[in-house]
């Protein structure tokens, strides 16, 4: 007797969980990554001086661009969740994903920070502004839409990426939303959420009956890949207006 392929697992159901789980990884990864990026592109374009020292910096970010995502994965796994004690959680998700595009978001807001013309620079350093009052009103707002763009690259990264979640921070099935049933607010951050990446791989490989799970595959990829599309073009509408606003 044939067994309906709606008894076997994953199935049925809905994908509302993973959706939300995406949604936070991204949201919290290109935060780290932004802040921590910028700083550092400040520091490489704004302080730091020419020399041996700066060239080994950025070709170590350069080749860190490089490094494949399984071993990012394997660095927050040993790191955030073992070492730290933070267990599969949101949090070891944000920062292993926010190092692995940490280098491109370096790299592309240094790019951006270096080609505003040195005289919007001089002319703020001669109305008697401090350093750090000139980079933050003469040179950051003409810089945010290069900024924007390593964060649309590294938002499509970030989304998509697969092994390094799946050590530090997915979950194969949770129907409960991050939010419910905590018992204190800090336990939000310390606990594993569904990932779309994830949840296509495990529904396409890890289950012995996967061909009757043809639907939900096909389904969760559509939606995982709208879900990419939209995010990445409302960065892109974000970052033209702020061009036409700041432009010079």
């Amino acid at each position: 007797m044939e067994i309906p392929s709606k008894d076997f697992s994953y199935s049925g159901g809905g994908i509302f969980p993973a959706i939300v789980g995406t949604f936070l990884l991204v949201i919290g990864a290109m935060l780290i990554a932004i802040i921590l990026g910028v700083f550092c592109a400040i520091f490489l374009a704004e302080y730091g001086k020419s020399g041996r020292f700066l060239s080994t910096i950025r070709l170590a970010i350069l080749n860190l661009a490089g490094v494949p995502s399984i071993i990012f994965g394997l660095f927050g796994f040993g790191l955030f969740v073992i070492f730290l004690d933070w267990n599969v959680s949101l949090i070891a998700g944000w920062f292993t994903l926010a190092i692995m595009v940490l280098p491109v978001v370096i790299t592309a807001s240094e790019e951006s920070l270096r080609s505003i013309p040195q005289g919007f620079r001089e002319s703020s350093l001669a109305l008697g502004a401090s350093k750090w009052t000139m980079i933050r009103t003469s040179v950051l707002p003409y810089a945010m839409p290069g900024i924007l763009t390593s964060s649309i690259l590294g938002v499509a990264r970030v989304a998509g990426e697969t092994a390094p979640i799946m050590f530090t921070a997915a979950y194969a099935k949770r129907t409960e939303l991050p939010w419910e049933n905590l018992e204190h607010w800090t336990d939000f951050f310390f606990q594993g959420v569904m990932a779309l990446p994830y949840h296509i791989y495990v529904v396409s490989a890890k289950i012995p009956q996967n061909e009757y799970t043809a639907d939900m595959q096909y389904g969760t990829a559509f939606v995982f890949l709208a879900l990419v599309i939209i995010v990445a073009s409302s960065s892109i509408i974000l970052r033209n207006k702020l061009r036409k606003k700041y432009r010079w």
